[in-house]
Order: C-alpha cells, then sequence, then structure tokens
C-alpha cells in the first residue's frame, strides 16, 4: 500500500523515534508499504517518521544506481532500530541532497565518507559495521530522520537563508509534486 509521505512543519518529523520491539505487529506489511512508497515517490531512502510513525524503521533501495556502481544491483535493505554509532570525521564529502518529505529542495550538505552502525536487519539478526560510500551518505540521511532532523538544519546560515521562502511554501501546504503527500493544514 502507497502510503502519504509527511511533508515538512509536520511534527513527527522533528520527534527522536523509538526503538521498537522485537514482536512489532505487522513488521514485515509496514516495512512493504515503505518500500512501495519510496519505489513511487522515486526515492532510493524512506524512514518511518517520513509516513507519520515515531518509530526507528528505515528503507534503502541503491539499485537505481546499478549502471554506474554495480554493487548496488538488487540492493533494496530494511534497518530496524538503526544508530549511527561513530564517524570517521577524518574523510567528508560535500554533495547535492534532495529529501521526500523537502518536495523541491536540493542543496549541498557535508558529511562522513565513512560511519559505523548497528542495527537489525528484516530477519531481526543484529549487524555492527562500517560502512562507507554513497550508502554511508543515505544512512545518515535516513537515520537523521530518526533523531528530528532534516538535512537543511545542516545548511550554513546563508543557504538556509536563500531556501526560507521555499520552506515557508512547504510549511504552509503549498506543495506541488508527482507522490502522495500529507502537509500540516
Amino acid at each position: 500500500m502507497i502510503l502519504p509521505i509527511y511533508t515538512i512543519g509536520q511534527p513527527v518529523l522533528r520527534k527522536k523515534a523509538e526503538d521498537i520491539p522485537l514482536d512489532y505487529p505487522n513488521l514485515k506489511e509496514l516495512i512493504d508499504n515503505m518500500f512501495e512508497t519510496m519505489y513511487k515517490s522515486d526515492g532510493v531512502g524512506l524512514a518511518a517518521p517520513q509516513i507519520g510513525l515515531s518509530i526507528r524503521v528505515v528503507v534503502i533501495t541503491l539499485d537505481v544506481l546499478r549502471d554506474e556502481f554495480p554493487e548496488y544491483a538488487d540492493f533494496n535493505h530494511a534497518y530496524i532500530n538503526p544508530h549511527i554509532i561513530e564517524f570517521d570525521e577524518s574523510d567528508t564529502e560535500v554533495m547535492e541532497e534532495g529529501c521526500l518529505s523537502l518536495p523541491g529542495i536540493h542543496e549541498p550538505v557535508r558529511r562522513a565518507k565513512r560511519i559505523r552502525v548497528q542495527y537489525l536487519d528484516e530477519n531481526l539478526k543484529e549487524h555492527d559495521e562500517w560502512v562507507d560510500g554513497y550508502l554511508a551518505r543515505v544512512m545518515q540521511h535516513e537515520f537523521d530522520h530518526l533523531e528530528g532532523i532534516v538535512f537543511t538544519d545542516k545548511l550554513s546560515p546563508l543557504r538556509k537563508q536563500l531556501i526560507k521562502k521555499k520552506m515557508q511554501q512547504l510549511r504552509s501546504g503549498k506543495i506541488s509534486c508527482a507522490y502522495k503527500v500529507k502537509p500540516l493544514k
């Protein structure tokens, strides 16, 4: 089922999400719905707060990058109760980011190229690993949503000023995009 994506202004996007119990009801169905919603919206990641749930669940697909990065072919993963444990700040990179919750806004963001994460996969198997490259960037972006952070929070004061009008329009529900959204009304 395709779910509406909550846009900036919705309080759930600013709340710190909670870990879920291992017996969370209908978890597989929720993950399937999140994947379907993300695919339909042409996103590469989706965090549960973006569909109105303040819980620590994220889905990521990098399959769309398979031509440039063959290692990402068929890459579709769910992350349950994920946490970033450590950032390798010795090597960072600036890349343009966008967000399904902030349609129409794309800005350069500096992030660590390598991070250490802990999470459960869809089979509830524990993982503790270092991740690098584009996956590390997407994880940081999506896992920020679980902390109540959106990528525009990481912009310089000047960049924030330059997009202020667009942000106000989004918060007021003046949104036009190709997927189903739930703006603040």
